[in-house]
């Protein structure tokens, strides 16, 4: 199985197959996005920008 064949829902709810992805590099993060922890979406925007430059 290849991590191509999985398909994940965005925070909005909008499904989409991670086969999409394929060729890119992905950055696989389980978050809950309701929950207290949040504040770490800032840290982790911070390492997505860095691995874009």
């Amino acid at each position: 199985m290849s991590i191509y064949q999985f398909e994940v829902e965005k925070a909005n709810g909008e499904k989409v197959s991670l086969a999409e992805f394929k060729g890119q590099v992905l950055l696989v993060v389980n978050t809950a996005s309701k929950c207290r922890f949040t504040y770490q979406f800032e840290e982790l925007q911070k390492l997505t920008s860095v691995a874009l430059k």
